[in-house]
Parts: C-alpha cells; sequence; structure tokens
C-alpha cells in the first residue's frame, strides 16, 4: 500500500522541515512525519500507551508512509497546554481532554463528560451515532483543529479525600483537584479548585497543596499512588460518569493529508477509543481490591451531597446556556439524546444491574 505520490499543494510547502520535532515533516521520499503531544505522563500506561497505540498503528496501516513520534505530558509542551499547541500548528496531533479547555468556552466539557450526564457507552453514542462529534468540530474549527474520540475511560470515581464528607458542609474549604464543569460545580459547593496534570497530583496530595483529588479510576490512581497520600476513596463519579478523550490534529494539516490517510487517522482513532475502554473495564476490578487490601476506605457520598452537587450543575448549566448562544444549542441537543438513551438503558441495563446486585425483588 503506497501512497507517495499523493504528495501535493500546501503539504509540499512543509517538506523544507527537517526537525524530528516539527508539526509536519515530509521527506525526500514523501513520507509523513506527523508529531504528537499528551495531556499524560509516561507511567500512566493506559493513557500514554493509547497514545502510543495511536501513533504505531497509523505507522501500521500506512505500511510506513507515516511516521508519528509520541511526546508525554512536559517533554514538548505541559499536559494542560496540548490543545493550543495544536491549533498552532506547533504540533501536528494531540491527545488529550477536551474539558480541560473550558476556560475557552465552556462547551468543550461536552465532549469529555458532564456532571449527572452519560456513561461511557452512551456518550460514545452522543459522539459517534448522535450527532455529537458534529458539535464537537464546530467548536474546534474556530481553533483550526478537528477532533476524533480516542478513548473512553468509562465510569471513574468521586476521588480521594483527607477527611471524611458526612455532609454539603464538609466540602467547604477543601483545596481539590478537579477539572471540567466538575469542577465549577465543586467551587460553587465551596471548594477551591486546582487544575493540575496528572504527573503533579500525588505530591500536591501527599504535601497537603491540596486536601483532596479527583482523577480517573483504581487502575491508575494506583499508578499514581493517590492511595498512599489519602485515605477516603469516595464513589460514584458524579462528574464524570464515562469520560471521552480525543485525538486532536491542526486542520490545516489534516487537510493537506492525503485522503487515505486522513481515512486512517480516523480509523486508528475509533479502536483506540475501544480499546482504552476495554483496558479500564478489565483492570479497575482488580487494582480496586488491591487499593482496598492495601487499606483504602471506599465511601460513598451521602445522598444529600449528591443533590445539591446536582442543583448547582443544573443552576450552571443553565448559566452558560443564557450566556453562550452555542452552548445552549449543544445542551439542548444534547440533554434530548441523554432523555432518549435513558427510556433505553434504564429499562434493560439498570434493571439488569439493579437484579444481580439483588436490588430487585
Amino acid at each position: 500500500m503506497k501512497r507517495r505520490h499523493f504528495l501535493t499543494g500546501a503539504a509540499g510547502a512543509a517538506a523544507a522541515a527537517s526537525s524530528v520535532f516539527s508539526p509536519l515533516t515530509i521527506a525526500k521520499n514523501k513520507t509523513f512525519n506527523l508529531a504528537m503531544v499528551t495531556s499524560w505522563p509516561t507511567s500512566l500506561d493506559t493513557l500514554f500507551g493509547t497514545a502510543q497505540y495511536i501513533g504505531r498503528a497509523i505507522e501500521a496501516a500506512t505500511d510506513g508512509d507515516v511516521t508519528v513520534e509520541v511526546f508525554p505530558a512536559g517533554e514538548q509542551v505541559g499536559g494542560l497546554e496540548v490543545f493550543d499547541s495544536v491549533a498552532s500548528g506547533a504540533f501536528a496531533l494531540g491527545h488529550t481532554a477536551s474539558y480541560y479547555y473550558i476556560g475557552q468556552n465552556p462547551a468543550h466539557a461536552f465532549f469529555t463528560a458532564m456532571p449527572f450526564g452519560l456513561t461511557g457507552m452512551q456518550q460514545n453514542a452522543w459522539l459517534q451515532s448522535g450527532g455529537g462529534v458534529d458539535l464537537w468540530n464546530e467548536l474546534n474549527a474556530r481553533s483550526n483543529l478537528i477532533a476524533f474520540t480516542a478513548g473512553n475511560t468509562g465510569g471513574q470515581t468521586g476521588g480521594w479525600f483527607n477527611k471524611e464528607i458526612n455532609s454539603p458542609a464538609d466540602l467547604k474549604g477543601l483545596k481539590m483537584r478537579f477539572p471540567g464543569l466538575g469542577g465549577q460545580v465543586m467551587a460553587r459547593a465551596g471548594v477551591n479548585i486546582q487544575n493540575l496534570p496528572g504527573g503533579q497530583v500525588y505530591f500536591a496530595l501527599d504535601r497537603g497543596t491540596i486536601d483532596a483529588a479527583d482523577w480517573v479510576s483504581p487502575y491508575d490512581d494506583e499508578i499514581l499512588k493517590l492511595h498512599e497520600a489519602a485515605k477516603y476513596y469516595y464513589m460514584p463519579s458524579w462528574a464524570e460518569p464515562g469520560a471521552t478523550l480525543g485525538l486532536y490534529a491542526n486542520l490545516d494539516i489534516y487537510k493537506d493529508l492525503p485522503a487515505d490517510i486522513r481515512e486512517i487517522i480516523q480509523t486508528v482513532a475509533r479502536a483506540a477509543n475501544e480499546r482504552m475502554f476495554s483496558e479500564y473495564m478489565a483492570k479497575n476490578g482488580p487494582a480496586l481490591q488491591r487499593l482496598i487490601d492495601g487499606g483504602a476506605e471506599v465511601r460513598t457520598f451521602p445522598a444529600d451531597v449528591l443533590q445539591v452537587l446536582e442543583k448547582y450543575t443544573d443552576e450552571i448549566q443553565a448559566e452558560h446556556a443564557e450566556q453562550d448562544k452555542f452552548y445552549a444549542r449543544v445542551y439542548e441537543q444534547w440533554t434530548g439524546f441523554r432523555d432518549s438513551v435513558r427510556t433505553w438503558t434504564n429499562a434493560s441495563e439498570y434493571r439488569y444491574l439493579r437484579y444481580v446486585n439483588g436490588d430487585l425483588a
């Protein structure tokens, strides 16, 4: 499978770039060398490993006509700088979470996870088959980007805490790492929010810079040793019931690639999305048991805490919708899909899970 004759137009102008760190390098033999930055440290083998998988799969599918160099957070850019680095054209590709960038537009939160929103399977359905990805890329186009679903963590957790949460009052004054719209909700509940990349979470929690931290789920939390820095492990993840990660591409660079390579990138991203979802599902159960055996205390948020957080979520959603017409349009479409898909999952999966857990007579 050779495609070297596809080199045309503006892509040819990039041929002069020779550094391995160039966003798109086209060598004399017409191969494409792409650089990908990520938001993940190398230790997180499911998150950073997914970015590496994407690179390897693109190279294999193009028979070596495309090479991809993948960089962990901090090696080229900070973990929360991926979006801007790819938007500017400094790098061709990025693997990150959309909700890290709600400071640019709060609608970015929809395309990772919304508090009290969609599960992992429902999120996949909305993005891939329910119109979500079109809205996502309408927003991304404003920043000269295009993105593809390229990972889903499934259900996450409520986070690690150094104190028990027995009422909404216990949240007030806490310093916590918490991204996305969930962080805005926690802030309204009186929490002081810190947005830190994964590689910094343990040190901040261990040194007391923060009192609590939300990361992903047992497998990653064990790798980051968060159980050594906090005692109480709260469930469920009201804020991230199924978080999507994205493969971002600079839109100009992406358009200059041959059509078949563009199609390969999309296909590989979707495969990565399914792969990550399956890996977390397989790894989290054993990891949770190891954490419990090691002394972690798994707790459930009291109902009144969740009710307060849901109330604040509704308030913030309404405020963003009133302030931004695009947000309002996404919220309306997303809400319609959420209600529709729950009609089915509540009748099927929810009742099944109630039965197997002994909650259905």
